[in-house]
């Protein structure tokens, strides 16, 4: 099992992408999350607000997701990262059968 880590422009967008996501079956859960974020973004420092959108998923679906999320997202290289990630069996199995 992994989680997608996928940082947002705001919340709105946020939610838009966990729900095409979650409408494809490619996650099974997105918790989103306000964070502050520090970045190198043409030659200045940012320091900027986001949003965060924590995907678990099955390890086959991650580069279906990266091209969906390629898709809509506002950002020129938006981050969209893959974290393995282990839990209980019960859990582990919902998120199987919760996506495709």
């Amino acid at each position: 099992m992994i989680s997608a880590y996928i940082t947002c422009k705001d919340e709105k967008q946020a939610v838009k992408i966990s729900r095409h996501l979650l409408k494809k079956r490619l996650i099974a859960c997105s918790n989103i999350f306000p964070i502050k974020s520090m970045y190198w973004w043409n030659k200045k420092i940012v320091d900027d607000n986001e949003i965060v959108i924590l995907a678990k998923t099955i390890d086959k679906n991650f580069e279906k997701i990266k091209k969906e999320v390629k898709k809509i997202h506002s950002y020129e290289i938006p981050c969209i990262l893959k974290f393995n990630i282990e839990s209980g069996k019960e859990y582990e199995g919902w998120v199987k059968k919760e996506t495709r």
